[in-house]
């Protein structure tokens, strides 16, 4: 079936839409590429007084938009609304309406209530009325999931700790959009986790139908392969709205499910020297975070394999914490995430200098033997002298990854990168696209085995006496 016009431009966020749609995904869902998953989806709107009658409406065409991309049907997706303010009102049933055209038609027709905001009673009659068996809710299963979407633009008068802690046991899903002068504590307390993923908050309603496209891909099982949403790092295998990464022959899948390597015996001290400076901006920086957990998230983090170390600088150093203080990743990533700002200037140079003569020092955590990385991320032009620094960190020994965002200097980067420089710096002009760099950063050191090392003589030991069997061989076959 070829999609209407008018969905496609739906789609493609042109009709009212407040912020650009991502093309890629609009036009695979228009193409008829992308399809939700099987859901039952209540969506849950304050009408209290304080919402006026024209921010209503504009509630009604956001709910409208989402209804637009969703694969509706009774085998499909299955839609409902609730709707609140003092008491509560289940306008669309999820059993109602099993078609586009109809679960439209019911929304427009939906009336505000305009009393008080009891949000607490709302998630509770979600939970024993909108999604019971009798409106239409099918049976728990893994197959099918169980959405509650809530929006609200004020502090509920009531609790909604634990009813919406309930919700979330019963195994429905609650995203919380947040509007205005809302309390964002409550939508907290009331979202499933993570909470990035599941909070979300518009200035007013007249800009709510940006959040349009995340709910429409929210929902949507596309061949993520194909559209490059995967974190695979060399072979993704696509399955119905998921998929599997695998390796190229030679290399070995990690145990974080989407790296390779190949080396076995890849012991490493990686330390991260990340730009503070005031340039960077305060949610910027969060970006940067997220960037470095992307790349521990590759590395096989323990004891005997991956130690990771982390320093920022701006006008001057701080280490964060050294290598070896966490030996897995879910406690280093909380560290990073736990990283305060330190603003000020740009000394890449003096950072370069703490790297080299303390980051990677035993007195620092760092082991004998074991092979250095340095990954510096920087946005701007260095204050001081870079070269002497970069260079000493070479010829020490350390493989140096350099990463600009901005009004970073390639120059710079390329000095203070490893040879081949063109596998060692990358450069990206908005922060937003680190993500790509991260995926493309691979941190594969093998290092040469010790010929001191038991393991090793035994190795040539054994090469030795099959060398000698086949000569006894070949001789004795000679001399028949």
């Amino acid at each position: 079936m070829t999609p209407s016009p008018l969905l496609f431009l739906l789609l493609l966020g042109l009709v009212g839409a407040q912020a650009p749609v991502d093309l890629r995904t609009a036009a695979a869902m228009a193409a008829g590429l992308c399809k939700t998953r099987p859901t039952d989806i209540v969506f849950i709107i304050d009408s209290s007084r304080s919402v006026r009658p024209s921010e209503f409406e504009q509630v009604k065409v956001f709910l409208a938009k989402v209804i637009e991309g969703l694969d509706v049907g009774p085998n499909a997706t299955r839609v409902g609304v609730v709707n609140y303010a003092s008491r509560v009102k289940n306008e669309v049933s999820l059993k109602t309406h099993r078609t586009k055209a109809g679960l439209v038609k019911a929304v427009t027709k939906i009336e505000p209530l305009s009393t008080g905001t009891m949000t607490g009673l709302a998630i509770q009659f979600a939970l024993n009325v909108a999604f019971s068996e009798g409106e239409g809710a099918r049976v728990k299963s893994p197959d099918i999931s169980k959405v509650a979407i809530i929006v609200t633009d004020g502090r509920p008068q009531d609790n909604v700790k634990e009813v919406a802690q309930r919700a979330r046991d019963a195994g429905i899903e609650i995203f919380a959009i947040g509007v205005g002068r809302v309390d964002m504590s409550t939508l907290r307390q009331m979202a499933s986790d993570p909470l990035d993923d599941h909070v979300d908050y518009v200035e007013s309603y007249s800009v709510i139908e940006k959040l349009t496209k995340k709910f429409q891909e929210a929902f949507c099982v596309s061949d993520l392969c194909a559209t490059g949403d995967h974190d695979c790092e060399q072979v993704c295998i696509s399955s119905p709205g998921s998929y599997k990464c695998a390796c190229k022959d030679g290399f070995t899948l990690m145990d974080n499910g989407r790296s390779c390597s190949a080396c076995s015996n890849s012991a490493t001290d990686v330390v991260f020297l990340i730009d503070g400076s005031k340039s960077v901006r305060p949610e910027n920086f969060e970006l940067v975070k997220k960037w470095i957990n992307q790349i521990v998230d590759k590395l096989d983090v323990s004891d005997s394999k991956a130690h990771v170390g982390l320093v920022q600088y701006s006008s001057s150093v701080r280490q964060e914490f050294p290598l070896g203080r966490y030996n897995n990743k879910k406690d280093l990533k909380d560290a990073v995430k736990k990283m305060a700002y330190m603003e000020r200037g740009t000394m890449t140079g003096q950072a370069l200098r703490y790297l080299t003569d303390n980051s990677f020092n035993p007195g620092h955590g760092a082991r004998p033997g074991v092979a250095k990385v340095g990954i510096v991320f920087t946005d701007g032009r260095s204050q001081d002298y870079i070269g002497d620094a970069a260079k000493k960190a070479k010829e020490n020994g350390f493989k140096m990854y350099a990463v600009g965002v901005g009004n970073a200097v390639e120059d710079e980067l390329k000095e203070i990168a490893s040879e081949p420089t063109g596998e060692h710096y990358f450069y990206t002009a908005d922060f937003k696209a680190m993500t790509q760099i991260a995926k493309k950063l691979q941190i594969n050191i093998c290092q040469d085995e010790d010929p001191c090392e038991c393991d090793s003589l035994v190795k040539f030991q054994k090469k030795v006496e099959d060398a000698l069997q086949v000569l006894t061989k070949k001789y004795i076959l000679f001399n028949k």
